[in-house]
């Protein structure tokens, strides 16, 4: 008997655990929330899916909301680039849009997998409230290929894959899905009552009650010759110099990430022939800023001609042609270069902070970078910088030499995976500058003068067997000595 109720005691107490721990796990989403209105717009005329959410949301429940959550599918998820999310109010043209704080969450998965990202109201939902939001999204690789390789004279065919009914944790009402194709093309697609078809645009719905995390998967085979250009490394290097300009170098891994090329390439068919290699592409344009100076243009072999520089006070636009034409599966490694005006991008705030503020992103239009590399290569004797960045990066600090560097140079470092155009927003980098640095161009004088004077004062002695230093003006090195200890006990 006493072992039972040990026993009972036991399971007692598992319960009650278990019940504390489901209490102290993060909360689940609300169900007092309903989507009365939802409809997709997918657009899927180029290799970048750019997906329109419209959604009215009303609370149902007696407690306010403030916030909504967003539902993905584990594929979706990994492959999205950019979120974002805006209150409307008003209709057409007197709509108005207030941006939202969007951000992943650490809830649990819900079913098969699905993932979420939390939309933050500017106010609580009170209960018989409604709101309309307006929210982007931006998938990239979502478009596969097939069949995975084609010849020269082939169209390229590419699979999306996705889902009817919008994926949601709360219930639907009404809602509809819309998909938009680059021509009328379309070899196949899942059909699911009702669909309709008309040119370049596929409709699912409207459909009507549906409850959470309602899913019916679809296939769309459909014709794709856009430019599929993905650069799979990009580092850009910022440099800058107080007493120049900002010099600008950027190195390219571009590979055309569309169906692989098969069989032989042929310059006469491609050249002769216009839907010849339709599926390639022989140029890409980079947008620079306005007022851009010393252009250039390179790769390992050396300078490339074919490119074309067209500036206004707005931008700058560079056409640049790779040496051959790439198809699928090709790569192509190659520099672009280009100083601009200092008073352009560099700032100086009332504390005498100096501040960068220069573009994140990549300059060529319609690509995809899978690893994007910033530096910001900061004056010497820059303390302390910190570069601020509208979207989360990995930051970190390094150090650089160049020619007459006394210490060396702090140099920022931003990386960031996935990016996409909608990443091209201006960044700040603040930095405290010594005062003594502003004196930059006589200290490097100075430590060449020393330099050389030791030089020439070494030969003298290993020549005469000398212990002598008359050759050094004693009261320069011992200036420059104590400056630079002062300077390393600030920094």
């Amino acid at each position: 008997m006493e072992a039972m109720a040990i026993l009972r005691l036991a399971v007692v107490f598992s319960i009650l655990t278990s019940f504390s721990l489901l209490a102290g796990s993060s909360p689940s989403p609300s169900t007092e929330l309903q989507i009365v209105t939802a409809e997709s717009r997918i657009d899927l005329t180029s290799h970048i899916v750019n997906v329109f959410l419209t959604l009215k949301v009303e609370n149902i429940g007696e407690s306010p909301a403030s916030e909504v959550l967003l539902a993905f599918s584990p594929t979706e998820f990994d492959r999205l680039a950019v979120v974002k999310a805006a209150a409307s109010a008003g209709k057409k043209k007197k709509k108005s849009y207030l941006p939202l704080d969007v951000k992943p969450t650490d809830l649990p998965d819900g079913p098969n997998g699905t993932k979420y990202y939390l939309i933050r109201l500017l106010k609580p939902l009170g209960k018989g409230e409604a709101i309309s939001l307006e929210v982007l999204y931006i998938l990239t690789h979502s478009l596969e290929p097939f069949p995975v390789e084609i010849s020269q004279s082939e169209s390229q065919l590419v699979y999306y894959r996705d889902s009817a009914k919008i994926l949601s944790p709360y219930p639907i009402k009404q809602q509809a899905t819309f998909l938009k194709t680059p021509t009328s093309k379309v070899e196949s697609f899942t059909r699911v009552v009702p669909t309709d078809r008309a040119n370049t645009e596929l409709r699912y719905g409207p459909y009507e009650e549906q409850p959470p995390f309602s899913y019916s998967p679809i296939i769309v085979h459909f014709e794709n010759n856009k430019a599929f250009a993905v650069v799979e490394e990009l580092v850009r290097e910022i440099e800058i110099s107080h007493w120049g300009s900002i010099q600008v170098t950027e190195h390219y891994k571009l590979v055309h990430a569309g169906a692989r090329h098969k069989g032989a390439f042929s310059r006469v068919e491609y050249q002769s022939r216009p839907n010849s290699g339709v599926s390639s592409f022989k140029n890409l344009l980079a947008e620079l800023p306005p007022r851009v100076h010393s252009v250039y243009y390179r790769d390992n072999i050396g300078n490339i001609s074919s490119s074309r520089l067209r500036t206004n006070f707005k931008k700058s636009e560079l056409l640049i042609e790779p040496r051959y034409p790439l198809f699928g599966g090709w790569k192509s490694t190659f520099v672009i270069g280009y100083g601009v005006p200092l008073e352009d991008f560099l700032f100086e705030a009332a504390d005498g902070t100096r501040y960068l503020n220069y573009s994140f992103g990549c300059p060529l239009a319609e690509t995809v970078v899978d690893k994007l590399t910033v530096k910001v290569v900061l004056p010497e004797g820059s303390k302390n910088p910190s570069a601020v960045v509208p979207f989360p990066v990995e930051q970190r600090t390094e150090r650089k030499y160049s020619y007459l560097d006394v210490v060396g140079r702090t140099v920022v470092v931003l990386e960031k995976s996935n990016v996409v155009p909608e990443h091209n927003s201006p960044f700040q980098t603040p930095y405290p500058f010594g005062e003594i640095w502003k004196n930059e161009p006589t200290l490097e004088l100075l430590t060449v003068r020393l330099n050389i004077s030791r030089s020439s004062c070494n030969f003298q002695s290993s020549k005469d067997h000398m212990s002598s230093y008359n050759c050094v003006d004693l009261a320069s090195e011992r200036w420059y000595a104590e400056n630079c200890l002062q300077l390393h006990l600030q920094g």
